[in-house]
């Protein structure tokens, strides 16, 4: 099997983050068996697999190289791995993030600290993890792998939340310490990782622990106490990745897809050289929103060795402003001058539909803006190559 994840030596390939619009039937069905609903499950799985091969085919459409599932088929990023994990159960109430607790006032952190319901509630591990149900990974491959055959992009991945994500979401209540826990669901989430590879396609690693964690989750630790759980975290992923060659690989580095100050946010100096010591070969990282757009100077500093692949995001996934072309191709440029032009492939902050239900970008905004991505690339690669 050829190996994937090529940048291109002609011009600057374009991807995205993952999750894209879902139409409002499949959001009505999420949510349904998301609360526990009884569905008809032939509907859901026929809905699913025709918003899949309609996603395929609108990224073709805009003319994106490297195309996703959009998640259809997921309530979320990491909310998923509850109908596919055992040892979960119960309800916790996760963290407020600690930019937002700065401005009590602010909608979005009263919206979590006084609405019923409002705030996001996560189950807890209360039992042993393991790869239990393996019918919606089978599910989401075969929806993933009939609409690239039918549409021919140039690249294809499926997106998997990391071991840290999954630790760092899901409090521990069940395991002696929090690296028996890692160590736990880093050997259950191999399966998946495996399975993504082994059907031919890129396996993305969502891996916001390694950032968005630090102002969430691990808001109490001591900068040494998160550092040691960064590099935890990134040695359990390695491990989990084991039988999957690094080209075959890319990583999502995020500080969380909501709009909000971010004054708390970790900057990405801080955390370079644990990222860098991850396996994927290729890196996603937030690089247009107001809070990290600056940060494309940290990549002249470290060593990136010879392979390494860049995925900036050149298009902001929390405002409906549709980012003019030339400012995308300025932006690829930067990125380019650093690395070289081959080892730049064109991407987003985050993605578009984080969670079911919830459209920060209006889905055809979402689409026109990912126009403006392709548009960009082709103006950068005009510039790049001549």
């Amino acid at each position: 099997m050829a190996p994937l994840l090529r940048s291109s030596a002609e011009r600057i390939l374009t991807t995205h983050v993952g999750s894209l619009p879902r139409p409002p039937g499949v959001v009505d069905l999420l949510m349904a068996r998301e609360e526990g609903v009884a569905v008809d499950e032939d509907a859901f799985e026929t809905a699913v697999r025709e918003a899949v091969a309609a996603v395929v085919a609108r990224q073709v459409e805009v003319g994106v190289d490297t195309v996703s599932d959009g998640e259809m088929g997921k309530v979320s990023y990491v909310t998923y791995m509850k109908e596919r994990l055992s040892g979960f159960g119960g309800s916790t109430v996760r963290a407020v993030p600690t930019d937002l607790l700065d401005f009590p006032d602010y909608p979005a952190t009263k919206a979590r600290l006084e609405a019923p319901g409002a705030r996001e509630h996560s189950p807890a591990c209360v039992g042993p993890v393991a790869m239990e149900n393996r019918e919606p990974l089978d599910r989401d491959i075969a929806n993933f792998r009939a609409a690239v055959e039918a549409n021919g992009p140039t690249d294809a991945f499926l997106t998997a939340g990391s071991p840290g994500l999954i630790t760092a979401i899901y409090p521990n209540q069940h395991y002696p310490d929090y690296e028996a826990y890692l160590e736990a669901v880093a050997e259950a989430m191999r399966a998946e990782y495996e399975a993504i590879a082994e059907a031919g396609f890129v396996v993305q690693i969502d891996s916001p622990d390694l950032a968005l964690t630090r102002h969430m989750s691990f808001q109490d630790l001591t900068d040494e106490e998160f550092h040691k759980r960064l590099a935890q975290h990134v040695e359990a992923l390695n491990h989990a990745l084991r039988s999957v060659p690094a080209e075959r690989s890319r990583l999502h580095l995020c500080w969380g897809n909501y709009e909000g100050p971010h004054h708390h946010d970790v900057a990405l100096a801080d955390i370079i050289g644990t990222v860098l010591a991850a396996k994927p070969r290729a890196i996603s990282f937030e690089a247009s929103n107001p809070r990290h757009a600056h940060e494309w100077q940290v990549w002249e500093e470290v060593n990136l060795g010879d392979d390494r692949i860049l995925i900036p995001g050149v298009i902001d996934t929390l405002t409906n402003f549709v980012e003019h072309p030339e400012l995308v191709a300025e932006r690829i440029g930067r990125f380019a001058a650093i690395v070289g032009r081959e080892r730049v492939i064109a991407g987003t902050d985050c993605g578009f539909g984080t969670f079911a239900g919830i459209e920060r970008v209006h889905s055809e905004i979402a689409y026109a803006k990912l126009k403006s991505l392709v548009e960009g690339a082709e103006i950068a690669s005009n510039r790049l190559w001549g």
